[in-house]
């Protein structure tokens, strides 16, 4: 369909990305940089095309039973508002943020929007290669949070009476917002068909393979080792002993059991003195103090080590619901609860 002359004029020859009908006549069209809203000739009304750039700094919407306005606000240089039908609120809304985005920087060459949601004060905008979360008045403002797929290893969907926790595992942590049931489903095919195509795998299963921490070689050489000398009969090696933990984020409590725990590991280790391990003939390097060293224990190294295993999961535990349970609280004090 052509369009009108006073739309071809006022593009100038750039191109429309996206073009929704007002009714009647009149049409909304995005282009890279900028909204056109043409209003055909009316009784009361000139034909007329009014132009809206896309480097605005917020968007807001307002909605009525009829009409819905969306403004564009360009900080010292003003607001600008343009209405469109409430029904067609959201089919408007999607090009226009797209635009926004585009001309922000927010989203790459080449890189798409593909879904907008709504649910009240949380706006979630699906791309090809990130998700866009803002949460406020506003539909989109500077204050957003962007979570890009390429930090994306997991994701999970917690169902709820109301709502469902959608759970992103992005670099380790999890990020989380939810949506109401109804929505639900879309939210969760969206999301998870961007994020599988970003990754090139059809299902999370496959993700969760591609995006896996590579086994360090050397630590499967070590254990080779391990092995070869447990079944010589050889002395038990360790290599080069378990690595430090993550204490970031930790308060020191924490980290003085840790390392009790690990003090207590090593006195076990050394094991009592017995008959059979002490020889009063051998020279150990303690010389006339009375002193000599004691006989290892492979049964006594094991079971120690499985304690402080178990220690140290149980205080992983522990962190991994102190993050949900923060998580949860700053999400509840940025909506206002």
């Amino acid at each position: 369909m052509s369009l009108p002359e006073i739309v071809q004029s006022t593009l100038d020859g750039e191109s429309v990305a996206a073009r929704v009908g007002l009714g009647g006549d009149d049409l909304l069209l995005v282009t890279p940089t900028r909204t056109l809203v043409y209003r055909a000739e009316g009784l009361l009304s000139d034909e007329a095309v009014e132009e809206y750039p896309h480097d605005a700094e917020h968007v807001g919407v307002s909605e009525g039973r009829r009409k819905a306005k969306i403004t564009l606000d360009y900080g010292l240089d003003g607001e600008r508002t343009f209405s469109v039908p409430t029904k067609q609120l959201d089919q408007v809304l999607h090009p226009v943020l797209a635009g926004v985005f585009n001309a922000r920087g927010i989203t790459d060459s080449g890189e798409t929007v593909k879904q907008t949601y709504r649910f009240s004060e949380l706006t979630v905008v699906i791309t090809s290669a990130r998700l866009v979360r803002h949460i406020g008045a506003a539909v989109w403002d500077e204050e957003y949070e962007e979570y890009h797929f390429d930090d994306v290893t997991d994701l999970d969907f917690e169902e709820g009476s109301v709502a469902t926790s959608v759970v992103l595992t992005v670099d380790g942590r999890q990020e989380r917002f939810k949506t109401p049931n109804d929505q639900a489903r879309a939210v969760r095919e969206g999301l998870v068909s961007a994020v599988c195509a970003y990754h090139g795998v059809d299902d999370l299963e496959e993700l969760r393979a591609a995006t896996a921490p590579a086994e360090d070689d050397e630590t499967t050489s070590d254990a080779d080792a391990d092995a070869d000398a447990d079944e010589s009969g050889g002395t038990v090696s360790f290599g080069d002993g378990p690595g430090p933990l993550d204490t970031s984020g930790i308060d020191g409590d924490v980290v003085g059991e840790s390392e009790e725990s690990t003090a207590e590991a090593g006195r076990a280790a050394s094991g009592p003195e017995t008959a059979e391990t002490a020889s009063p003939e051998r020279d150990d390097g303690f010389g006339d103090s009375g002193f000599q060293s004691a006989g290892v224990g492979d049964s006594d190294i094991a079971s120690e080590l499985a304690e402080l295993r178990k220690q140290v999961e149980a205080q992983n535990e522990r962190l991994e619901q102190q993050e949900r349970t923060i998580q949860q609280l700053i999400q509840e004090l940025r909506q206002g609860r």
